[in-house]
């Protein structure tokens, strides 16, 4: 089997927030496709901090990763051994290249199995006020500026003639620099929601307000893991 294995978005996250389920296939599954090697290793602690450590078998799974990269553990799942996949926050497959080995599962009659935790951009959806039966997830903006200005027009453009809430996410360390680029590009009276660090118990900051609003109080996002959304 490919178990698909939630992470925790924040290392603060209660462990009462996630499935004992998780637990127990960690405890019993030694090989992992891991997008980083030492986050992973944290977030198996976090689950199940009595798993040796030395017994984990891990195989990177990143942007840079080709099905042909992973033949090792390819072999070894066509011979029953079952493997655990681990985004680095969140639900794998989703803002990252889980799903080149979930095709591949299919493919080869391997059963996989999404096991239930967190994603980051549908709690930032409940949460903003905006359309949760309409919207659209368009992961990572363009990072030249140019770029990333037409998409941000052409998202609240989308959003205001069908009404899907526009949702997307940028690298931690250029946080607020989105939010700069945001609130210069959209129109003053569009919604704005910031949903940041989720689901730590301490720090959680999630807000809807006019990107005008925003421009008289900005938050501090810097490094800090953050999914923006736009709506109505």
């Amino acid at each position: 089997m490919l178990y698909l294995l939630p992470a925790y978005l924040s290392e603060n996250s209660p462990i009462d927030y996630f499935a004992p389920t998780i637990r127990e296939i960690i405890m019993n599954v030694d090989h992992f496709f891991v997008e980083n090697e030492k986050t992973a290793r944290r977030v198996i602690k976090f689950f199940a901090p009595e798993k040796k450590q030395s017994e984990l078998k891990l195989y990177l799974l990143d942007k840079y990763s080709e099905t042909s990269d992973l033949k090792e553990a390819q072999d070894l799942m066509k011979s029953d051994v079952d493997f655990g996949l681990l985004s680095e926050a969140g639900l794998p497959c989703i803002g990252d290249p889980g799903n080149i080995m979930v095709k591949w599962s299919h493919q080869h009659n391997i059963k996989v199995v999404p096991v239930n935790g967190p994603s980051s951009f549908v709690l930032a959806l409940v949460a903003s006020g905006f359309n949760g039966q309409q919207f659209s997830f368009s992961g990572y903006l363009a990072i030249d500026k140019q770029e990333k200005k037409k998409q941000i027009q052409h998202l609240e453009s989308l959003m205001q003639k069908t009404g899907f809430t526009q949702i997307f996410m940028e690298t931690p360390y250029r946080n607020n620099q989105m939010l700069e680029d945001l609130i210069k590009y959209l129109q003053p009276n569009t919604q704005l929601c910031i949903a940041a660090n989720i689901n730590d118990p301490e720090h959680e900051f999630i807000k809807t307000k006019s990107a005008k609003d925003w421009s008289k109080s900005k938050p501090e996002l810097h490094k800090i893991p953050a999914v923006f959304l736009i709506g109505k």
